[in-house]
């Protein structure tokens, strides 16, 4: 017990190191925003000429654009919410 205490005095960067699962959850959500970036481009494009061209209601492209944002800006709002109540 004394010498894990003093290798974590001695090493610090050792011990608060980051864990492997929160480095692989980071690189599994930047890889399916690069993945779902152009389908949710065209989704907008195709909801948006569909309303247009009154084949669908605006409130599906409201509900495409909401969900949209709510994908790629999830850690964002996480973060906000979390610094909200001093998580």
């Amino acid at each position: 017990m004394l010498v894990v205490a003093a290798l974590g005095a001695l090493s610090p960067e050792l011990v608060l190191a980051g864990s492997p699962f929160a480095t692989g959850a980071q690189a599994t959500q930047q890889q399916l925003t690069s993945i779902l970036t152009p389908i949710a481009a065209v989704a907008v494009m195709v909801t948006g000429a569909m309303a247009w061209f009154g084949r669908l209601s605006w409130w599906w492209m409201v509900a495409v654009v909401i969900g949209t944002v709510l994908v790629f800006g999830g850690p964002q709002i996480v973060s906000w919410i979390r610094g909200m109540f001093g998580v």
